[in-house]
């Protein structure tokens, strides 16, 4: 299976007590399919995957690989202190219909450790594994040797989300010597995946929240028409930018799928916070001047006039 478009990170849907909501999770799925969207990826960092027990992560895959129902692809994320650990999971996401993994490195600054790492998780299961490289988050730089190492030698290794900037470097970098088959998505909120694109980026793994802007440009950049994909890009930047910011973002995205209609509820798990009343202006604000709403249907998105 070869795997390239917009597979959003989806965020975890909860009641205003706490638990899962499960009605909303399957909601998010059939809303990400209107949207055109080529795959879904969850219980990544955005998903809060690392506040939740083991129970709910399996009825978050279970839910999830029953609402697409084959349509599109699932990617679960694996993030553990251990190789064990993330072997149990990876096993998990497989046997509940998973298509593929996208695992976190160890907490390790050792290159043969991680590479080990890896290649035991991509042994233990059938289904493809992909490297989550955000040292960001996991305080764990990944090389472009190391990458390229692992694409070139461990079977079942095939793809990264790429999220160490300088992105677009690095991404040339691993372009160059990498399996001609590995396959490389961009991340970083959705602010450079013009450039990705143009790098050779097969899509994009990220959480914004209006994802019928991302399939929009990379449809127009796949269907040949640069120029389209550049406009639509340069339309929305305000808000892929402002909605991109670090350690409140998740906040931001679970206002706009509340707003749209497709959650219930914001609810974040602590530690975490929601945004003030000001800041929801604000971004309701930029929304609207891109010429976006805040309703629920698939929203039209046109290049930037100039």
């Amino acid at each position: 299976m070869s795997f390239q478009g917009v597979l959003p990170i989806l965020p975890t849907p909860f009641h205003s007590d706490g638990s899962v909501d499960e009605t909303s999770m399957r909601r998010m799925i059939d809303f990400e399919l209107e949207a055109g969207v080529h795959g879904v990826s969850i219980l990544g960092f955005m998903g809060e995957a690392h506040k939740m027990a083991e129970s709910e992560r399996q009825l978050i895959v279970r839910a999830t690989v029953e609402q697409a129902a084959g349509a599109i692809p699932t990617w679960v994320g694996v993030r553990a202190f251990g190789t064990a650990g993330a072997i149990e999971q990876a096993r998990e996401a497989q046997e509940l219909g998973a298509d593929a993994v996208f695992v976190a490195p160890l907490d390790i600054q050792n290159d043969d450790a991680l590479f080990a790492h890896y290649g035991g998780v991509a042994a233990a299961v059938d289904i493809p594994v992909i490297i989550h490289d955000f040292p960001e988050s996991f305080g764990t730089i990944l090389s472009p040797g190391l990458i390229v190492r692992m694409a070139n030698e461990i079977d079942n290794v095939n793809y990264i989300k790429l999220e160490e900037v300088p992105v677009l470097d690095k991404l040339t970098q691993i372009r160059a010597k990498a399996n001609a088959g590995f396959g490389i998505f961009g991340g970083l909120g959705g602010e450079y995946f013009l450039e990705e694109l143009q790098r050779g980026a097969n899509g994009i793994m990220t959480g914004f929240a209006f994802p019928e802007v991302l399939v929009g440009i990379y449809n127009a950049f796949r269907a040949g028409d640069e120029d389209a994909a550049a406009g639509i890009f340069d339309r929305y930047l305000p808000l892929i930018r402002y909605e991109f910011q670090p350690k409140i973002g998740l906040a931001y995205r679970k206002f706009v799928y509340q707003q749209r209609g497709i959650i219930d509820t914001q609810y974040i798990r602590p530690p975490g916070r929601l945004i003030d009343d000001y800041t929801r202006k604000e971004l309701s604000g930029i929304i609207h001047r891109v010429g976006l709403k805040l309703e629920r249907a698939v929203q039209p998105v046109t290049p930037l006039v100039r």
